[in-house]
C-alpha cells in the first residue's frame, strides 16, 4: 500500500522545490499544500509539525518528517524507502 504523503510549500521556496523534486523523482504521489500569505495555514502546519513553521514540511502516514534537510537526509540513509514503503528485498 502507498504511503500517504503531504507537504506543506510556498510556490517559490527552492528547499519546497527540491523535496518535491525528490518525491517526483521517486515516483512517490503526495498532497501539496501550498501556504503562500495564509496565516491560518500556517498556523495549522506548525500545530502538526510541533512548532516548527518554516517551509517545506514532510508528513508521511501523518509522522512529521521535517524538511527539505530532513527528508534528504532520510534519502541517503537508506529510510526514505522504508518509510514510503518501497522496501525491496
Amino acid at each position: 500500500m502507498a504511503a500517504k504523503v503531504e507537504i506543506y510549500t510556498w510556490s517559490m521556496c527552492p528547499f519546497c522545490i527540491r523535496a518535491k523534486g525528490l518525491l517526483n523523482k521517486k515516483g512517490v504521489n503526495f498532497t501539496e499544500y501550498c501556504i503562500d500569505g495564509d496565516e491560518d495555514a500556517r498556523d495549522k502546519m506548525s500545530e502538526r509539525a510541533n512548532g516548527r513553521s518554516s517551509v517545506p514540511q514532510i508528513f508521511i502516514n501523518d509522522e512529521h518528517i521535517g524538511g527539505c534537510d530532513d527528508i534528504h537526509a532520510l534519502e541517503r540513509s537508506g529510510q526514505l524507502d522504508k518509510l514510503l514503503g518501497n522496501i525491496s528485498a
